[in-house]
């Protein structure tokens, strides 16, 4: 009595060819462990922060931008009018890399500049990343234009706050590299405001309607090495706040720092 030939389970690397029993197991498996990847990729990114809208505005291409240059607490422009800001608006600065402008414009502060450079964008916070060449230089603007620049309505002081948030480097928070805050972006935070790049407070709640700060000591100078321990953790302050144009200054009290 003569019997068809068993074909066998057993698996033989050199003939290269799986045997007919193992071809839907491993189809099965393999398509398990495909979903299970995705699947925990999509949770994983789910449970992320928004990394916010910021970024750099390359297809805008090189921008000239020209008012009056405040060095301090970092430096910042109060731009002229323009058809995009009718009243005007305020600016962040930041060199290349993880540096700032401050040598550069304490030569020029008060005075009405040109700057050059591209711009990063987050909602209705903007910097300029300033070119290397020609960088700050004064302004070639006509006398009516210089006139105009040159009346700056003073700070408006509005008072002492408690505010609970989180301090970010200016440049990375809003737009050179996102999330661009948190913990994983501590020690990149802190190279760029070692560096000289503006420090930032940046809170889930709003003052006059806006969430972000820049940051100054109770003088209104430029903050010392002591707020890199605080950088990309959740903490609650008290500071002075007051309104330079379009953009808001917190002198943060660090004695009243309390880490949340």
């Amino acid at each position: 009595m003569t019997t068809e030939p068993r074909e066998d389970n057993f698996f033989v690397g050199y003939i290269n060819v799986l045997p007919r029993p193992l071809r839907g197991f491993l189809l099965v498996v393999a398509g398990g462990l495909i979903a299970g990847f995705a699947g925990a990729a999509l949770g994983i990114a789910a449970s992320q922060d928004n990394p916010g809208t910021g970024r750099f505005q390359s297809g805008l291409g090189k921008q000239q931008i020209t008012g009056v240059l405040q060095a301090e607490p970092y430096p910042i422009i109060r731009a002229l009018p323009s058809e995009d800001f009718p009243e005007g608006h305020t600016w962040l600065l930041s060199g290349l890399g993880k540096r700032g402008v401050q040598d550069a414009a304490a030569k020029l502060d008060g005075a009405l500049v040109d700057v050059e450079g591209v711009i990063i964008r987050r909602g209705e916070v903007d910097m300029l990343r300033v070119n290397r060449k020609p960088g700050l230089q004064e302004s070639k603007a006509t006398p009516s234009e210089r006139e105009t620049a040159l009346v700056r309505s003073p700070p408006i002081p509005l008072g002492r706050w408690r505010l609970a948030g989180e301090i970010c480097d200016g440049k990375c928070y809003v737009g050179a590299m996102r999330p661009g805050r948190g913990l994983a972006h501590k020690a990149c935070a802190n190279f760029c405001l070692a560096g000289g790049v503006p420090p930032v407070f940046v809170t889930p709640g709003r003052v006059k309607g806006y969430q972000f700060f820049l940051l100054a000591d109770q003088n209104g100078k430029p903050l010392t090495d002591r707020i890199l321990d605080l950088v990309g953790i959740y903490i609650q302050a008290e500071g002075e706040i007051e309104q330079i144009g379009d953009l808001m200054v917190f002198k943060i009290d660090l004695a009243s720092v309390e880490v949340l």
